[in-house]
């Protein structure tokens, strides 16, 4: 029994190696090759912070604009609300301990400099600051890290550009911290990450003068020649493909053009591409927000975390941005992107008919490809579920697997194999998208490979038809009492399921399911570090095909 307990134990070991290789291999086949080698030369090249005196500061000759502002995260001179978590520094300090590491990112940000209501706080600033100036030694622990150090550079240039003081020893870190950056883009990264590094050292390029400032502007402007044609794509959409990251990326190019106001004596160095995605990007977004003006919830998405929508639709108009940009009612077919909005009646219908990431750039999603949110009177009614936070181990994994989201789940697993936090393996490819516009009705379809994998290799197949009083939804291609369709339903608006039907919006609204029916809860995240209890409405095929219906 020994033996064959032994043999059984490596056996699956071995299973398990050849399943931990299968993934790295779906995970790394997409990357380009400078990913790979690039991550391997960053883990291993430290470099050598540089203290020597900061250059001469740039004139600003121009005006800056208010930005975009966040929460407040600072309620004390020395205590943080970060990511709805308090956290006072006198008893965490700036690094380790048990505290989550985005929180510790979040911490060396200093979002607060930009955020409502800062000039109430600005007694706090300075000190706080100084205090991150004392205890954080160049290149030293998380605030060094490349992302938080690119995000602090930032606010501190916006604050000073604001009217804030800069002290000496800060305006000299600030220098350390541009030289260390210059030294630790994150190429292999891509995504926001590059994009974040690159306006770091436009920002910096800009705040101080004389040769070296100007290399540490022109490399990051270089950045952002190559990288904007290839990430933000043709219909607006950033290629992450998360209506979050949308909106940090737009804040971006708003916060370079209010840089190149300021500074006008540079602004012909910046690229024509920055300016003219603001639009298009604008579009998108407004096109993937529901009626509450706020973002649907695709990929890794959350309140909280970038300016409001209408937050950055009003420092866009003080930018010079004023076209309405609001979405039709009809059809809104992002084909680059691979979304599709349905506005008809009071209802709006949001749905994921695209790949399921860039594939050079998978870190933020989700294996939600067919799912969709939908609100109704203004009202939310079906949403994806959000996330809560970013570590690794079950609740990262059930945030972003299928089963989180209005799609349909096969023998309970994932449409694309996301997996340690970041990575996805096998992917889900869409193929037969179409939408359509008719006199009664919008029609969206939209099949993919995702399940192919498995036995029977089965391809989902899911059609919309919105009319001004209904949505159905029909489910195809599936293997008998293997497939569910699951239906996430937002806090408060469901009643209790009657048979195959459900009341919702306090009986202005109903849902019909059939027989194989059934209520589960399910945890909402419209915020990191928040879950809201809500239920969920589980369907079992019936034969080869399932349909839902909502009528109000």
């Amino acid at each position: 029994m020994d033996r064959l307990g032994d043999f059984a134990s490596n056996s699956y070991l071995r299973m398990g190696s050849l399943r931990t290789i299968g993934r790295y291999w779906h995970s790394l086949r997409h990357l380009r090759a400078h990913q790979v080698y690039g991550r391997i030369l960053f883990d291993w090249r430290f470099p050598k912070p540089h203290v020597r005196p900061a250059p001469p500061l740039q004139p600003a000759t121009g005006w800056w604009q208010p930005c975009a502002l966040r929460r407040p995260s600072l309620i004390g001179p020395n205590t943080f609300r970060l990511l709805n978590v308090e956290h006072s520094l006198e008893t965490t300090g700036w690094d380790g301990g048990d505290i989550d590491l985005l929180w510790r990112f979040n911490q060396h940000y200093f979002d607060d400099l930009n955020a409502e209501g800062a000039a109430d706080r600005a007694r706090w600033h300075i000190p706080l600051m100084q205090r991150w100036v004392r205890e954080n030694p160049p290149g030293v622990g998380t605030g060094w890290r490349p992302y938080p150090n690119s995000l602090r550079i930032v606010n501190w240039v916006k604050w000073a550009l604001a009217g804030g003081g800069l002290p000496a020893d800060c305006v000299q870190s600030l220098a350390t911290q541009a030289r260390w950056q210059r030294q630790r883009i994150e190429y292999h990264y891509l995504g926001n990450h590059l994009l974040a590094n690159a306006k770091a050292l436009v920002f910096a390029g800009c705040f101080f003068g004389g040769n070296e400032a100007d290399e540490w502007r022109r490399t990051g402007l270089r950045i952002y020649a190559q990288q904007l044609p290839e990430q933000i794509l043709p219909d607006g959409g950033h290629y992450e493909l998360s209506p979050m990251y949308q909106s940090l990326m737009l804040e971006d190019l708003l916060d370079l053009v209010n840089l190149m106001a300021s500074v006008p004596a540079l602004a012909s160095e910046f690229p024509a591409a920055i300016r003219a995605s603001v639009n298009p990007m604008r579009r998108w977004l407004a096109a993937m927000c529901h009626p509450d003006g706020e973002i649907s919830f695709f990929n890794d998405a959350a309140f909280g975390v970038a300016p409001t929508p209408s937050e950055l639709s009003g420092y866009a108009a003080r930018l010079g941005f004023t076209e309405d940009v609001s979405p039709a009612p009809g059809l809104t077919h992002l084909r680059d992107s691979g979304f599709v909005r349905m506005q008809r009646g009071p209802a709006i219908v949001i749905a994921d008919v695209g790949e399921v990431c860039a594939p050079v750039c998978p870190a933020h999603a989700h294996a939600d490809t067919l799912s969709f949110e939908m609100s109704v009177h203004g009202q939310r009614v079906l949403v994806n579920s959000g996330v809560s936070q970013y570590g690794d181990g079950a609740a990262r994994d059930r945030q972003r697997g299928t089963a989180a989201h209005n799609t349909v789940v096969i023998d309970g697993r994932n449409s694309s194999d996301v997996w340690s936090s970041f990575r996805v393996a096998t992917r889900a490819h869409v193929i037969d998208v179409s939408a359509n516009e008719s006199d009664g009705s919008l029609e969206v379809h939209g099949a993919h490979s995702g399940y192919r994998r498995l036995p029977g290799a089965p391809t989902h197949r899911r059609r919309w038809r919105l009319t001004d009083s209904s949505l159905t939804v029909q489910d195809n291609g599936l293997p008998t009492a293997r497939a569910e369709a699951r239906f996430h339903l937002a806090p408060g608006v469901a009643g209790e399921l009657q048979g195959p039907g459900l009341p919702l919006l306090d009986g202005s609204m109903s849902g019909s399911f059939g027989q194989g029916a059934r209520i589960e809860p399910f945890e909402w995240h419209p915020e990191f570090g928040t879950s809201v209890a809500s239920r969920c409405v589980a369907v079992l095929a019936e034969g080869s095909q399932m349909q839902a219906r909502f009528t109000w």
